[in-house]
């Protein structure tokens, strides 16, 4: 979460600390935060204060963290803390801002960001929570003034064209906002929401073929998006495809099963074609998010009469009545049901009460009871098929549901810059494997990752937990820290009795690792390794520690270049060359040389290539990888990838098509991005 300002302002310059335990801590700091190790990050920086309450940087890291964990108090007190020492600091304000904006406080999060942009008023983040700041707020004017102001820095930023397009539709310019949905479009035609975006506004001109063609695209590049079903829905209900209509809530609800609207029309459309069983279904799981929701209560007695169940289709058809004691075809519906259970006095009174309103509505007399109708217009529907979500009018019942405007048209007010990930899939090599104790899980893959000499550690009962070999590397939790600091003091203490012990170097290496200490994890593992130079994880090991020094250290080159202040001499010091990767690589050389048969050694080496950009030469241990394992899921997507970047999308799409079906789930959206999707 957070990547894009994480890397921004994680690596900014430090500065030189008197103390050089203080300026070693606040770099594994930094180390632990850009990983996303955040409980740990923390404890850092903790340290940090506790030795320099007066420095800035680590209240703004610490914040930083904080926001990451959903701690936004915490984070907009750090953030305080040091723009107390440091007014000038940029990422302070915006990560303030993000954290107000969580807490509903959009004022002050307007006042950070325009504060921000006195110091940096070219910041293309600041400009677009600025502007979703004021359209939260309905200061629509506001917005499009900020939205103005950003096209004019960056005339192709797409998502300005999307957001003020959404204020026109809040404005009723419907014109201005096709213009605008229009123009992001041809800007980026692999972007779902602009297709997305455009199909709300011709569902509201009655085009409901165009309608359903665009959002045919959106969800061609975005399958995850429940909204783009629902919509898609809505147009084929209208041009009478209620099968077509019926699948799509289907899939809207594959994806996120608490969707109202989803549940709500299922229900109808399931009605409609005699499907009363599951229909009932979807009205009883509609009444548990909205117990006093009448129209579905309504509905489920119609169905519950209809499939026998008279006793419960009376006790619905009471709580409407009760409810709106002037619905005439709630008291009609009861009559009937009370019939079919013998309820003869019941049945003569409803219907007594039926012919009544009958005679006093042809004789234009009101009743003094409750109105029947909170809202008794269509809102301008022009066929009458559909009602607003918030329209109370039980005249209305078997209309389909869309959302209100407030709801339809929040699709960017929660797209903060900085806090939420890209819906689009960023494409980018499936990480390198490591050997850890802990590993994150995955809901789609169940793969335990195995080979045997690491199976023979773990059985050595040398390791205090089973070593995992795996991409997916979990944060250490604050107990979890406190572990792993405790086991390097006694591992050092058995290194002092004995230092000629490879395995005990190695259990200290792999330690420091963990808590982010990659210096003093790289001497351990060199320890192991002059110790044993036959012992390959110890190289293992090591190469993927370096690798990661290096992706840190080239992330921090690339933003120190035009940073004011920064020598030429700095920036060549900070410059990652090819030759510090060759490093890397010699290390996997001599793990492949001491196992063949270890296959991760063969796909990080392949990753290393491809980084640069020696593709011919990646494709070539990502097909070892595969020959060694051929349910290798990962080596599968990067030779995707890898073939990919070398033109070759025939081939790269059918591996990304076997990395999807092996449980990659992301492959299908880049799979979607190089399929060619012609008009």
């Amino acid at each position: 979460m957070i990547k894009k300002i994480l890397i921004a302002f994680l690596l900014l310059p430090t500065l030189l600390y008197a103390q050089i335990n203080t300026e070693r801590v606040m770099t594994i700091a930094r180390n632990a935060l850009y990983f996303e190790d955040y409980v740990l990050s923390i404890q850092y920086f903790n340290q940090v204060i506790n030795a320099k309450p007066y420095l800035y940087e680590p209240y703004f890291f610490r914040g930083l963290a904080k926001i990451n964990l959903d701690d936004f108090q915490g984070a907009e007190a750090d953030c305080d803390a040091a723009i107390n020492r440091n007014p000038f600091v940029v990422g302070a304000y915006q990560i303030r801002g993000l954290a107000r904006i969580r807490q509903n406080n959009y004022d002050g999060a307007i006042e950070d960001y325009k504060t921000a942009l006195k110091y940096d008023p070219e910041n293309l983040v600041l400009w677009h929570n600025l502007s979703l700041c004021h359209i939260q707020k309905k200061d629509y004017d506001a917005a499009k003034e900020d939205l103005g102001k950003l096209l004019k820095i960056s005339p192709r930023y797409t998502r300005a064209y999307l957001m003020r397009g959404e204020v026109s539709l809040q404005q009723k310019d419907t014109l201005q906002a096709l213009t605008d949905f229009e123009k992001a479009i041809d800007m980026d035609r692999y972007d779902p929401d602009g297709w997305g975006a455009r199909a709300i506004v011709r569902l509201q001109q009655g085009k409901y073929a165009e309608a359903e063609s665009d959002l045919d695209r959106a969800i061609h590049l975005s399958a995850k998006n429940a909204g783009n079903y629902i919509n898609r829905a809505l147009a084929r209900f209208h041009r009478n495809n209620l099968r077509g209509a019926m699948s799509d809530y289907d899939l809207a609800l594959d994806i996120d099963p608490n969707n109202f609207l989803g549940h709500y029309n299922r229900g109808l459309l399931r009605a409609q074609v005699g499907d009363d069983n599951r229909a009932i279904e979807d009205f009883d799981f509609v009444l548990t998010i909205e117990p006093d929701n009448m129209m579905a209560t309504f509905n489920r007695g119609l169905l519950r009469a209809q499939t026998g169940d008279y006793r419960g289709a009376i006790s619905d058809y009471s709580k409407v009545i009760d409810e709106y004691p002037n619905f005439l075809a709630g008291y009609y519906q009861r009559a009937e049901a009370r019939k079919k259970i013998g309820d003869r006095k019941g049945a003569e009174q409803d219907e007594f009460k039926v012919m009544k309103m009958q005679i006093d509505k042809r004789n234009g007399v009101t009743s003094n009871d409750k109105d029947l109708a909170d809202n008794s217009q269509d809102d301008g529907e022009d066929d009458g098929k559909t009602r607003k979500k918030s329209d109370r009018n039980m005249e209305n019942y078997r209309k389909i549901v869309i959302a209100d405007d407030s709801e339809a048209e929040q699709k960017y007010k929660s797209h903060y810059r900085g806090r939420v990930q890209d819906r689009n899939v960023t494409i980018k090599m499936e990480p390198m494997y490591a050997l850890t104790y802990y590993e994150r899980p995955s809901e789609v893959k169940r793969i335990i990752h195995f080979h045997k000499y690491i199976d023979e550690l773990n059985h050595s009962e040398l390791f205090p937990k089973p070593l995992r070999i795996t991409n997916m590397e979990a944060p250490l939790t604050e107990e979890q820290v406190n572990y792993h600091f405790a086991l390097i003091d006694s591992h050092t203490s058995d290194i002092v009795t004995d230092d000629k012990d490879t395995k005990k170097r190695f259990l200290r290496g792999l330690d420091f690792y963990l808590v982010q200490d990659f210096s003093s994890s790289i001497d351990d593992f060199t320890q192991a390794i002059l110790l044993d130079d036959k012992f390959f994880p110890a190289y293992f090991m090591r190469a993927l520690v370096r690798y990661k020094q290096l992706e840190y250290k080239k992330a921090e080159a690339g933003l120190n270049e035009g940073v004011p202040g920064t020598s030429v001499d700095e920036k060549k010091a900070a410059e990652v060359k090819a030759i510090d990767y060759d490093i890397v690589r010699n290390d996997l050389d001599h793990v492949i040389q001491l196992a063949p048969d270890f296959v991760y050694g063969y796909y990080n080496r392949a990753n290393v290539l491809s980084m640069l950009k020696n593709y011919r030469a990646a494709l070539v241990d990502y097909d070892k990888a595969i020959e060694l394992n051929k349910d290798f899921a990962e080596a599968y997507f990067n030779r995707g990838l890898t073939y990919i970047f070398l033109g070759n999308n025939k081939q790269g799409i059918t591996d990304l098509s076997k990395a999807g079906e092996l449980g990659i789930v992301s492959a299908y959206n880049i799979i979607k991005r190089f399929t060619d999707t012609r008009e």
